[in-house]
């Protein structure tokens, strides 16, 4: 087992991937420990397979995992988290919105019942360098206000896409994962409050990036179903 896998979530990214391994693999290195890198494709129809395998070929700790077609943002983290061999696995957006340096906060949380730690941009300490457009970031705090009423009490937000799991946690969380597109991460730490684990939210640096993946309108009303069946499926 190694001590660290850090998992990406890939859809038609071959145009911002490449600069964010570029960033990763210096902080990566420097930790001094075994670690891997696993990008995993949900079924892009452009070259980010062809482009991490291209810096996989001096990498030895990067591979890619192509899925074959596309199951969403959800069903990408939960291959990569269930083929991870690491005893902490981190998953973060491919665009590195929250930088990856932030992972030494999420790490110092985990400890006794902790295995769960979050990055949130929504606590007192965060600082959000460049905010989302103002739709967006409404969507945004309306969702994550419903969720704590309905689900997730005392989290101010769950959509950050930097979280980090011990091995444990990783696998009982995602295994039995029913959700696998923009709302998967309720389900997920719903699923690691009802292990009796706590959940631990990190304030980050975080910047927003363009050509997001997420469509307001679109995705606003699936979250939105998605929440009201989360408490059924996290259930079962």
């Amino acid at each position: 087992m190694t001590a660290l896998s850090v998992v990406v979530p890939a859809y038609n990214e071959e145009d911002r991937l490449p600069a964010s391994l570029e960033a990763m693999r210096p902080y990566l290195d420097s930790l001094g420990e075994d670690y891997e890198l696993l990008v995993v494709d949900d079924g892009s129809t452009d070259r980010t397979v062809a482009v991490t395998r291209e810096a996989g070929e001096c990498w030895p700790q990067l591979r890619v995992i192509p899925q074959g077609r596309n199951l969403g943002k959800g069903g990408a983290v939960r291959t990569g988290m269930l083929a991870a061999t690491g005893r902490l696995r981190l998953f973060s957006d491919a665009d590195l919105s929250t930088p990856i340096e932030e992972l030494g906060r999420l790490r110092e949380q985990i400890t006794g019942s902790c295995h769960v730690a979050i990055a949130s941009r929504a606590l007192p300490e965060s600082v959000i360098e460049e905010h989302q457009p103002g739709r967006r970031e409404m969507i945004g705090r309306t969702y994550n206000r419903l969720l704590r009423v309905l689900a997730l009490p005392g989290l101010s937000d769950t959509q950050c896409g930097f979280k980090l799991f011990t091995a444990e946690a990783a696998v009982a969380c995602f295994e039995p994962l029913k959700t696998l597109r923009f709302g998967f991460d309720a389900e997920v730490l719903l699923r690691a409050r009802r292990n009796g684990w706590t959940v631990a939210e990190v304030p980050v640096r975080w910047r927003h990036r363009e050509d997001s993946r997420v469509s307001p309108m679109r995705d606003s009303a699936r979250t939105l179903y998605e929440l009201v069946t989360l408490r059924i499926n996290a259930r079962r």
